[in-house]
């Protein structure tokens, strides 16, 4: 197609108050959205600052490894960067940016299991950030739940901090998974049974040690 040619249509564009419209709401949910957009290195590095502890929690939600969630966190922090100019406003920019690194994790993984011989299923050490003003005790839950999250199946897994974590519907999930609404409820049930008989008998073990 030749721009130049009379013939050829006019290329796509959006309406000057459209595109007002859409710079508005994104300086009414985080000025810095708009700044990064339009270049502001100072906005990035800050944005990224504020983002980073959530975005590498939530990928060590999604994934067994300190080492590839590592690896995911940051890809996903630069797809955030590249795909901002998409965000419209509709919905929290925190919403918005769960669904960026998760899609971003699931990329990784379809990618990583074509590349790479299947991993040790030994549970591996949590690597878990917190943020400035996280209580102690929000962290420590986070070390617990990544624990238990890492002896469960992917699957159980993935839905399971989409729903609890993202706090996605199970039509959302459906959705995102491109699986069957049913297959999602059995998940997240088989997760949760899961999940709850681990940490039964964690504590078990916690309690047997304290009395030996």
């Amino acid at each position: 197609m030749n721009p130049t040619d009379p013939k050829s249509p006019p290329p796509l564009s959006i309406p000057e108050t459209r595109k007002g419209s859409l710079e508005a709401a994104r300086r009414q949910e985080d000025p810095r959205i708009q700044a990064v957009i339009q270049g502001h290195r100072e906005a990035a590095e800050s944005l990224l600052e504020d983002m980073l502890p959530r975005v590498r929690n939530l990928v060590r939600y999604l994934v067994k490894g300190d080492s590839e969630a590592e690896d995911l966190a940051q890809e996903s922090l630069l797809a955030v960067l590249r795909g901002l100019p998409s965000y419209r406003g509709e919905g929290t920019f925190r919403s918005w940016t769960d669904r960026v690194v998760a899609r971003t994790v699931f990329s990784g993984l379809k990618r990583e299991r074509g590349e790479s011989p299947r991993r040790s299923e030994e549970p591996v050490e949590l690597m878990a950030v917190a943020s400035a003003d996280a209580p102690l005790d929000e962290y420590v839950h986070r070390r617990h739940m990544v624990t238990l999250l890492d002896r469960i199946p992917a699957e159980q897994r993935h839905a399971l901090v989409l729903h609890h974590v993202m706090e996605l519907s199970v039509p959302e999930i459906a959705s995102e998974l491109g699986v069957p609404f049913e297959t999602v409820r059995s998940r997240l049930r088989l997760g949760r049974t899961a999940l709850r008989t681990l940490a039964e008998k964690k504590a078990v073990k916690e309690a047997e040690e304290k009395e030996s």
